[in-house]
C-alpha cells in the first residue's frame, strides 16, 4: 500500500469518478437559500462553485494535461480564469450545472484513461504560469485535491445559513469556525 504522500492514479480516479455524485446528493433538489447563499462580499454559494468545478472541466484539468504530454516545458499552460463560472453559469439551473459537471467529468476521465499513462508520464514536466515547472503527477493530484478542496468549501458555505441559528452550540462546530483555506 502506498504512503499517502504518494501519487497513485487509480486512487485518484476513484475520487475524481465520485465527485459529481457527492455533488448531486448534496445539492439537487435543495431549496434555494442553501444554494445560492454565501458567506458575505466576494464569496461563493454552492451554485458557483459547481460553475467554477465546470469551468475547471473545460479549461484545466485535460488541457493541461495534454500539453504536457505534447509539449512539454516548452508551452506553458494558459490562465485559468478561477472567475469564469460568473459569465458561464448565468441563466442555468443548479440542476443543468450537476449535470453539466457530470457529463464534462465522465468525458475527462474517458479521456484521461485513454492516454494509456505510464509509470514515466507521470514526471513528465509542463510550465505553471505563476507556480514554474510542475510534473503530470502533481496537476493529477491538485486536480483531486482541489475538488476535495471545494467539497469543503461547500460544506462551510452552507453551514454558515445557520451560524446564528445553532446558538451556543457554535463552539463545538468546527464547520463554523472554519475561515476558508484558498485566495
Amino acid at each position: 500500500m502506498p504512503s499517502p504522500t504518494e501519487f497513485n492514479l487509480t486512487e485518484t480516479v476513484a475520487l475524481l469518478t465520485r465527485t459529481p455524485a457527492t455533488l448531486n446528493a448534496l445539492l439537487r433538489g435543495l431549496p434555494n437559500t442553501w444554494v445560492h447563499s454565501n458567506e458575505g462580499k466576494d464569496t461563493w454559494s454552492a451554485y458557483d462553485i459547481v460553475g467554477h468545478l465546470i469551468a475547471g472541466e473545460r479549461n484545466d484539468w485535460m488541457t493541461r494535461a495534454r500539453i504536457v504530454l505534447e509539449s512539454g516545458e516548452a508551452r506553458p499552460f494558459d490562465r485559468f480564469d478561477r472567475l469564469a463560472q460568473q459569465r458561464e453559469s448565468q441563466g442555468k439551473s443548479l440542476e443543468q450545472l450537476l449535470d453539466e459537471f457530470a457529463l464534462l467529468r465522465k468525458e475527462n476521465l474517458i479521456a484521461l484513461e485513454a492516454l494509456n499513462l505510464q509509470p514515466s508520464d507521470l514526471s513528465r514536466r509542463g510550465t505553471h504560469p505563476e507556480l514554474g515547472v510542475v510534473t503530470l503527477s502533481q496537476l493529477l493530484s491538485t486536480w483531486a485535491v482541489h475538488d476535495l478542496t471545494h467539497l469543503h468549501q461547500l460544506s462551510r458555505v452552507m453551514a454558515h445559513q445557520y451560524r446564528d441559528a445553532v446558538g451556543p452550540w457554535s463552539i463545538y462546530l468546527g464547520v463554523l469556525q472554519c475561515a476558508g483555506h484558498s485566495a
